[in-house]
């Protein structure tokens, strides 16, 4: 007679597997080489509030985990899959939301965050193990917005609507200081001559702590001027040595009259009086290596456009850059460099 099968008995032995291999992965904690992070201060949280963490918005750290077998699989996918770690720093919840200065645990900080208690994942050290957080009060003021390029240079012209806005700045702030900045890129600037550009204005609280305003302004800047073409008759180079050849060598320009030709571009009348007016219209430099061969050599002028104008592409070369001709030549003693 066929032995009638017991499911409920297999069922129990598979149940009971899959519990000794849970709890075996559970018991046998895995150690992670230590792993970088970034604990972000939450501008968000309190907007009157200037928290910053060893001087700064953001301190990297380094962090050591440990956890079941699971949980370290499951955290270094995460990471391969391009998330990084980031942890919040919210001064209210950690009770430092006083204006004062405080220590921050960074092991504690950390196992109490979410991040790590869902994966089941034990912060076993960290580098630092403590950060100085400074906590102080802000107060609202009404900031003149002014627009900038890249460079923090003004982009003139630009109009800004609104031209203020209400912004959370330290209580002694005052008179000129009371500015806020919107800064765009060139393309920016140029499509801000056809239609507004929308960005929100910012103050920089202290060296590389930026601070969003909570509103946008719209941006316009004046149609780029027409540039014309002309041509600038007189140019004067100059020869720009390195300083450790200063003095020891001398510039030989073996074709000084297709240096000194004259220089065609296509500017704005603005641009191209200055650009003539300048003590030099072209640079040769050279270089340390240059001094390696005794051989003439061959390198490429730099045309000394006015930056402000180049900035805002009112000037530009229209030939081909002229290559020039020389020799460095050893002086003696007693002879006179005769160069920049």
């Amino acid at each position: 007679m066929r032995k009638k099968i017991n499911y409920s008995k297999i069922a129990l032995v598979v149940f009971i597997t899959a519990l000794i291999w849970v709890w075996a992965d559970l018991a046998q904690d895995e150690n992670l080489p230590d792993r970088p992070a970034v604990v972000v201060v939450d501008q968000t949280a309190n907007p009157e509030l200037w928290v910053s963490l060893d001087k700064l918005p953001s301190r990297d750290i380094r962090m050591t985990l440990s956890g079941p077998h699971s949980a370290t699989v499951e955290f270094s996918r995460k990471l391969k899959e391009g998330e990084r770690f980031e942890f919040d720093f919210d001064a209210a919840q950690q009770m430092m939301d006083k204006p004062a200065s405080y220590t921050l645990t960074v092991p504690s900080f950390l196992q109490k965050n979410k991040q790590i208690r869902q994966l089941g994942l034990k912060v076993m050290s960290c580098r630092p193990e403590t950060i100085s957080v400074d906590v102080a009060r802000l107060v609202k003021k009404t900031l003149t917005v002014r627009c900038v390029d890249e460079k923090a240079n003004p982009v003139r012209g630009a109009a800004v609507e609104p031209g203020q806005v209400s912004m959370f700045v330290p209580e002694n702030w005052s008179g000129e200081r009371l500015q806020a900045f919107v800064a765009l890129t060139p393309g920016e600037i140029k499509q801000a001559t056809s239609s507004p550009v929308e960005k929100k204005p910012y103050v920089e609280l202290a060296p590389g702590y930026i601070r969003n305003a909570p509103v946008t302004v719209k941006v316009t800047t004046p149609e780029r001027q027409q540039l014309a073409d002309y041509v600038v008759t007189k140019v004067t180079p100059k020869y720009s040595l390195s300083a450790n050849l200063q003095g020891k060598f001398r510039v030989d320009v073996l074709n000084l009259d297709a240096v000194m030709s004259p220089i065609a571009i296509s500017a704005t009348a603005e641009a191209k009086w200055a650009y003539e007016n300048l003590a030099y219209q072209v640079r040769l430099e050279i270089d340390d290596g240059d001094a390696k061969s005794t051989e003439p050599q061959r390198k490429a002028l730099i045309y000394n456009f006015p930056e402000e104008y180049v900035r805002r592409d009112e000037i530009r070369l229209n030939q081909q850059p002229v290559t020039a001709q020389f020799k460095l030549v050893p002086l003696s003693s007693s002879e006179p460099a005769g160069t920049d």
